[in-house]
């Protein structure tokens, strides 16, 4: 018998139970307890109380009230839906920002939504979490020209300091990988995680060294080391000269062929800062680079500097369970604050960097820019004031 059956059952009798004499209880009992499965003192409790009301409830009372949920549900939104984890080490650093945008809150509730675990954070967002299980097509394609040329390295754990990028790329293609359609390179560097994404048409060799040369000069570091994939977007003599022919070269290197675990870091961030931005359409319309790329910019802005990581420290295996430790989460700006690594002139511009951003006013324009860019991929025109949404 179900729950609401035995609930409907009691319901039923237990004004009988009440206007009876001893003897005629007695066997009501007996009856409850036969259908409902119930032992004979649990059924006197439930037929000598008040079904009709509800019984208070156990434990201890709540800590955190509908305030300190409005907060986390605000920030939680703005941050790209981050996990318990890293919102709470993003919490110390999108609190002013969120003062500064919805008013002052009062000491004991930023005492509270400051000092909130990972853990009631999960508990509290779980009526609003959502969940997003999509997968894409892959495009890479391998190349045979230049494995002779690139050797193979699978293994960064003696990375100590920024400079060696992991660089994958991602297929704007829809269901269909044929025909021409827009396609994503994403650089993410092994060490402090600062990522960075630009578009390109068709992953043309020309076009990929072009855009690598962009993010070179953006970056707040100098790459030291480049590792691929074995796709023929990044396996070519173009970008082999590139790296090979300069001063100080570039430690080129590829990872195995169908063994995408070799690029753990910048897999994950295909996800994170590919396709939670722009999903799985199919672009191909040539003209909307531009906007994709200045997009791309100012959703770098946001994610590194105002959204923490979490990294792998170590794994573990006991039997047949693999036990994972992370390092506590922070941004990769903040990564890049304390490496030794960089110069004070550069942490001086990063923190300049910082002092001028608002990641509220950040994730704004960031809706703005894929309002445009979307609305242009549907109607091909910008939007403009009077242009319905």
């Amino acid at each position: 018998m179900s729950r609401t059956s035995r609930r409907e059952y009691l319901l039923a009798i237990w004004g009988r139970y009440q206007r009876v004499g001893r003897k005629f209880r007695s066997q009501i009992l007996d009856e409850f307890c036969q259908v409902c499965g119930y032992t004979r003192k649990y059924a006197i409790r439930l037929l000598g109380g008040d079904p009709h009301r509800r019984r208070a409830r156990k434990g201890p009372r709540p800590r955190y009230g509908a305030a300190v949920l409005a907060v986390l549900k605000r920030i939680w939104l703005k941050s790209d839906q981050l996990c318990s984890k890293r919102l709470k080490a993003a919490l110390p650093t999108w609190l002013p920002h969120y003062e500064r945008r919805y008013g002052a809150l009062a000491e004991d509730l930023r005492r509270q939504v400051l000092a909130i675990s990972p853990a009631t954070i999960d508990r509290l967002l779980r009526p609003v979490r959502v969940r997003y299980r999509r997968r894409g097509l892959g495009g890479t394609r391998p190349n045979r020209l230049l494995p002779h040329l690139v050797p193979i390295r699978t293994d960064y754990a003696d990375v100590t300091g920024p400079g060696f990028l992991e660089a994958d790329t991602v297929a704007h293609c829809g269901p269909s990988l044929a025909g021409s359609f827009v396609w994503s390179l994403t650089f993410t560097d092994i060490f402090s995680q600062w990522t960075e994404n630009r578009a390109v048409w068709n992953k043309g060799a020309t076009e990929v060294v072009q855009q690598v040369q962009a993010i070179e000069a953006h970056l707040p570091f100098a790459i030291l080391g480049f590792d691929v994939d074995n796709g023929s977007e990044f396996l070519n003599h173009h970008l082999w000269r590139y790296w090979a022919r300069r001063p100080e070269p570039i430690h080129f290197s590829r990872s195995r062929p169908y063994k995408k675990n070799d690029q753990a870091h910048v897999e994950q961030k295909n996800w994170t800062h590919v396709r939670q931005l722009l999903g799985y359409d199919r672009i191909e319309r040539r003209e909307l680079i531009p906007l994709i790329n200045d997009l791309y910019q100012t959703w770098s802005l946001y994610h590194n500097y105002f959204c923490p990581n979490l990294k792998l420290r170590k794994k573990t295996r006991r039997g047949s369970r693999l036990r994972k430790t992370y390092y506590p989460p922070r941004t990769p700006y903040a990564v890049l604050l304390d490496c030794p690594q960089i110069s004070h002139d550069q942490k001086t511009r990063l923190r300049q960097t910082f002092q001028s951003l608002d990641p509220f006013a950040l994730k704004d324009e960031l809706e703005s820019k894929l309002r445009n860019l979307f609305h242009q991929l549907r109607t091909g025109n910008p939007i403009n004031e009077s242009t319905p949404i």
